[in-house]
């Protein structure tokens, strides 16, 4: 399985080995740290491989479980197969695997939840402990030794630096037209050495297009040529493309007023279908020569480059339907000088994020009265994913949008609460709420007024009576009137959920 003939240099051509043997070199209670971001660019037959013999184990009652350390989310091949034979001690920084969400939730898995740019720096740090092996997906490997970065970046550079030993994946399946997408910078450093970071546009290339590798440390290479695994888009739907409708009006107003330029900042985009049809709206709107500075390229951002729409993408990783990967993966010769991937710790950098003004996009699971940000948690204590870069963004944005419907489960819940059961993103990260309802502009705004906005802006119109007889009462009862509340009554929002399976009357 998989091409020789991408293993060029002669001295690791004799690492290559059976997956059988690779899996032998990591063993039980020991760190990992493994490419990937999204479902792109993940190490696939080490991980199935390595879960089948931790199962086994497991079940003869000799267990075998590690602590987990990747880029982001991955694919089902690694979270799901290694958290499906309970072999994740400890994982970070983000998971969207449902196996591994429910063992995190159930209290059988450690989660250490993070904004995605302070990885790479905390495990130079070194409190997160020792990495032991780094278990990297490549496209291949020159004659020199340096190794070609595959369809993500996230932390490989760092896990390549601090790994103790290296297993490679050298994935036939991506294509050798990659090579040159990437842009690998060395010169981060910690404080005190830190100096300021040369980019200022997003198409600047600051770095390399490969890894480096200490070759001593490398101890297995195995052949591989398996696809990246990615969940397919929704085609947008009525309320998706109502909020895109909202934020292209508000981009229009904000050129209008001098506040944006005509082809607007620097786009960063969550993933999913709300974010992904905000790009349709976008692929078919007036504006020309944009940009994207983000964590992945989606499928909306491949349209608008195909379009011409935009001209340049940033990012670290893709996170592309099924068919966008194929066709991508096709072509890659065409999107090379449109895109640029780089390591997360840069493509997240909050220096970077605030110098070239991005303009954030990021969803929620809810958000409260007042502006605060819930996108992590349900009920307040059950993870969903995780915060991933949507921090990094919303904080240091030029503009920090968040979008969401305006309710979730067939109307039994709405996303604009009296009090967010979790917080992630504070009133002061927090500058625009889109909804399919409308979208509240709360730059400028006491926090009793983004109340009025939010209620009457972005509000589902059956939860409006709801939320301002709670905030009416909240005035008149509330120990202080800065940020008015009722803390027990605005809970039992969603308490009344869980007992009766709907927040209506």
């Amino acid at each position: 399985m998989g091409q020789t003939s991408r293993v060029k240099n002669t001295a690791l051509q004799r690492k290559i080995m059976p997956v059988e043997a690779a899996v032998e070199l990591i063993t039980p209670g020991s760190t990992v740290g493994m490419s990937g971001f999204t479902g792109s660019g993940y190490p696939k037959v080490v991980p199935q491989t390595l879960a089948s013999r931790m199962e086994t184990r497991n079940k003869a009652g000799n267990p075998f479980r590690l602590r987990i350390w990747t880029g982001a989310s991955t694919g089902p091949e690694l979270d799901g197969a290694l958290a499906k034979a309970d072999g994740i001690e400890f994982r970070l920084p983000y998971n969207s695997d449902p196996i591994a969400r429910e063992k995190i939730n159930s209290g059988k898995m450690e989660y250490f939840d993070m904004h995605l740019s302070q990885v790479a720096p905390m495990a130079w740090q070194g409190f997160l402990g020792e990495l032991d092996t780094a278990l990297i997906e490549i496209t291949g490997i020159t004659e020199d030794g340096l190794l070609i970065p595959s369809s993500s970046v996230g932390n490989n550079k760092t896990w390549l630096d601090r790994a103790k030993n290296i297993i490679l994946e050298v994935n036939a399946w991506q294509n050798e037209a990659l090579e040159g997408i990437h842009d690998i910078y060395y010169g981060t450093a910690l404080p005190p050495n830190r100096v300021p970071i040369p980019l200022t546009r997003p198409d600047d290339r600051i770095g390399q297009s490969y890894f480096k590798v200490d070759p001593e440390k490398v101890k297995a290479i195995v052949l591989t040529d398996s696809p990246d695994r990615n969940l397919p888009f929704a085609a947008p739907d009525e309320v998706a493309l109502r909020i895109a409708g909202h934020l292209i009006e508000f981009f229009e107003h904000e050129v209008k007023r001098g506040r944006l330029p005509e082809h607007l900042l620097p786009l960063q985009s969550g993933v999913g279908n709300i974010a992904n049809a905000v790009l349709t709206g976008l692929n078919g709107s007036r504006f020309e020569n944009l940009t994207a500075y983000t964590e992945v390229i989606q499928d909306g951002m491949v349209d608008m480059l195909n379009s011409g729409k935009m001209r340049l993408a940033s990012a670290t990783s893709f996170s592309l339907s099924p068919e966008a990967a194929t066709l991508m993966n096709q072509n890659m010769a065409f999107y090379r000088d449109k895109m640029i991937l780089r390591p997360q710790e840069i493509s997240n950098h909050p220096e970077l994020v605030r110098r070239l003004g991005c303009i954030a996009m990021n969803g929620l699971i809810e958000a409260d009265i007042y502006g605060n940000v819930n996108s992590t948690h349900v009920m307040g204590s059950r993870i969903q994913n995780g915060i991933g870069g949507s921090g990094d963004f919303a904080r240091n944005a030029y503009v920090s949008i968040f979008m969401t419907p305006s309710i979730a489960k067939g109307g039994k819940i709405s996303a604009i609460v009296p009090q967010a059961s979790h917080v992630d993103h504070i009133s002061q990260d927090v500058q625009v709420i889109v909804t399919e309802q409308g979208l509240a502009d709360l730059r400028g705004l006491s926090p009793k007024q983004k109340a009025e906005k939010i209620i009457e802006n972005c509000a589902h119109p059956d939860y409006q009576p709801l939320l301002r007889d709670y905030y009416k009462r909240a005035r008149e009862h509330s120990y202080g009137q800065q940020s008015p509340c009722l803390p027990s009554e605005a809970l039992s929002w969603h308490q009344r959920f869980i007992e009766t399976g709907s927040m209506l009357p």
